[in-house]
């Protein structure tokens, strides 16, 4: 197999070429040096490494810029009219800037996905540890037997859930308030006996007497519980709010096992007793443990589509936990099969996490938990906990509690359940500004109750916010381009004195109180608010099938007619000929508007609620253009006729 490393020095070096191609021409040759910024990637890439490289490539253009003082011997100069054109940078190249920076996003999450799917296919035999994991009677740990006799069916009005009193756990589990996918009437299908795809939680005892002796340890073998009517199917009473299902199971050596389920209405955490009552001739030690199993991979037939795009952005899916140290901290499938995890803490949970729904244990039991996980001889793994063991003298009865949560990644919900559980919602890197953005979002959307308006109105509010960067940014290139005439002279004077050519430039620079670099401040604000918006709007649950107006019926989803995307390539061709610019090439005109055609092709697949958000702001910055231009040909600082 290819090392991981070699594609992603690949896939940079493709993408330093794609630059070279099709973008580079557009915004011009700009580099002070010979060889090029790009050029010099490739090459640093090659000969050192992806980090080297990134990191000499990052230096190389640090002191490309043309304030820049120090004399650097390593590269050679081009001449000074050259690397003026950097100085007559306008919005249109930070635009293309913005564009390619999106495609190279758009590109990586690509190879993340096809990356690990290619790694999934693979079978690893890997030795499990001694951890427990619920067995059927021959042992076979990872075959679930399903006895339909002992079924036993509980619906509320969120959940559908298949208890199977053989072990006494949920082995099916149906989101009823959300569908398969957005044609379907069919409910979310989350747990599951499938053998095609292993997805199952269960729970248990562990004990041994006090004397050591292993009871029961080795084997683990499901108990058959009873109810205490014949009962198959159990539903919350239109006028309560909660349901206990009491599943008891009678030891021939006098020790009675009871299991209490305790489900909420509009509640998706089950509450999980268990109650050990120790009629047998001798002490027990018990302690309480919990798994989750999963396949590490999706087989293609296997279309229980949670991933609302049609575009392959990579999503995390996976095991995942909160400890003493560590608030949430995922551990791959991947990670699993290097090293099993095994630590201990007083608090915190393990979970499941795929994009839109988790499962998770969260202990309640006084006392230190350990966290483990196994990977498994046919491509699964599970994540558990263990309790501490409690004493349990004869004729004492034992006690431990835990939260089952099957649905939904909802924050607000899932904060209430345990510490740090909503951080399950996977926000990618930019996690600590999507977190406020999306609850400045659903603030907006507890009184709108339209999550694309409430979309519309959070993208007022930025660009709002941003206006003063925004204007400064266009002050500062207006008051470039009226610099020029005294540039010029200045290159004209120094041509054969570098130094003094940077000295008397920046002079110039701040007697007329300019900042050339004043046009980049806003785009990286703006950059990792983008992504960041990118990461909430296609992450949260809140969003998934969530209707906009008329042929939008799903934000999280692609616009079946391309309608938005098109008008989002409207706005910003609107922009571009609003936009002053030095560029006088009839070709890279015209590569310009082929640009803008490619950008509106990426974002066909984009999320209608993020395609919605692009649309807004673009509309605002047409709105914000007209009224700073007009500010500017006021202060003789602008000429539209240019």
């Amino acid at each position: 197999m290819v090392s991981p490393f070699v594609l992603i020095e690949k896939s940079i070096i493709w993408l330093i070429y794609g630059y070279q191609i099709s973008v580079s021409p557009i915004l011009g040759h700009h580099c002070r040096f010979q060889k090029t910024c790009s050029q010099y990637g490739v090459e640093s890439i090659r000969k050192f490494g992806v980090l080297r490289g990134i990191w000499m490539t990052c230096i190389r253009i640090l002191q490309c810029h043309p304030l820049t003082l120090n004399n650097n011997k390593d590269f050679k100069y081009y001449s000074h009219s050259h690397i003026q054109d950097i100085i007559n940078m306008d919005s249109q190249r930070n635009f293309f800037v913005i564009a390619f920076l999106i495609m190279s996003f758009i590109l990586w999450q690509i190879w993340q996905t096809e990356y690990h799917q290619s790694t999934n296919i693979q079978k690893i035999n890997i030795h499990e540890n001694t951890y427990p994991l619920i067995r059927s009677e021959n042992n076979d740990e990872t075959k679930y037997v399903h006895h339909a006799s002992h079924v036993i069916t509980v619906k509320t009005d969120v959940l559908l859930l298949k208890i199977n009193t053989y072990g006494g756990d949920i082995e099916e589990a149906y989101l009823v308030n959300y569908l398969k996918n957005l044609h379907s009437k069919e409910p979310f299908h989350l747990l599951s006996t499938s053998q095609a795809f292993i997805y199952q939680t269960n729970s248990g005892l562990i004990h041994e007497n006090i004397l050591g002796k292993s009871y029961n340890n080795n084997n683990n073998k499901k108990f058959l519980y009873t109810t205490a009517t014949d009962k198959s199917v159990y539903i919350i009473p239109k006028n309560e709010n909660k349901l206990q299902l009491t599943l008891t199971h009678y030891a021939s050596d006098g020790i009675t096992y009871t299991k209490n389920y305790i489900f909420n209405r509009n509640d998706y955490s089950i509450y999980v007793f268990y109650t050990v009552n120790n009629m047998s001739t001798y002490p027990l030690k018990i302690k309480l443990f919990g798994n989750i199993v999963q396949s590490e991979h999706y087989p293609k037939s296997h279309n229980n589509s949670d991933n609302g795009d049609h575009f392959p952005l990579y999503s995390y899916r996976g095991p995942a936990y909160s400890a003493d140290k560590k608030k949430y901290q995922k551990y791959s499938f991947k990670d699993i099969k290097n090293m099993n995890l095994h630590i201990n803490t007083s608090k915190g949970w393990i979970a499941m996490s795929q994009k839109y729904f988790a499962t998770a244990w969260i202990p309640l039991t006084q006392g230190n938990n350990t966290f483990y996980t196994t990977y498994h001889d046919n491509n699964s793994a599970s994540i558990g906990f263990q309790s501490d063991s409690i004493y349990l003298p004869i004729g004492e009865t034992g006690k431990f509690q835990s939260i089952l949560w099957i649905g939904p990644k909802i924050q607000e919900k899932m904060k209430e359940i345990a510490p740090n559980l909503d951080l399950l919602v996977d926000y990618g890197w930019l996690w600590f500004i999507s977190q406020p953005l999306f609850k400045l979002l659903n603030f907006i959307y507890s009184y709108i109750e339209n999550w694309g308006i409430s979309i519309i109105i959070i993208t007022l509010i930025i660009r709002l916010t941003m206006y003063p960067l925004t204007k400064a940014q266009y002050t500062s290139m207006a008051k470039i381009r009226m610099l020029q005439p005294k540039l010029s002279i200045i290159q004209e004077e120094y041509k054969n004195d570098k130094y003094q050519y940077h000295q008397k430039t920046i002079e110039l620079y701040k007697l007329e109180k300019v900042n050339p670099l004043g046009g980049c401040l806003p785009l990286l604000i703006q950059m990792p608010i983008f992504l960041a918006l990118y990461y909430m709007l296609s992450g949260s649950v809140e969003l998934r099938h969530a209707e906009f107006a008329l042929w939008i019926h799903d934000l999280s989803a692609q616009d079946p007619y391309y309608i938005l995307p098109i008008l989002m390539g409207i706005t910003m061709f609107f922009i571009q000929k609003m936009s002053p610019t030095t560029i006088t090439d009839a070709i890279q005109k015209k590569m310009m508007t082929i640009m803008l055609i490619i950008f509106t092709i990426f974002f066909l697949w984009f999320p209608a609620g993020l395609v919605l958000y692009y649309i807004a702001s673009n509309i605002i910055t047409i709105i914000q253009q007209y009224m700073i231009y007009r500010e500017l040909e006021k202060r003789g600082l602008y000429n539209k006729n240019n």
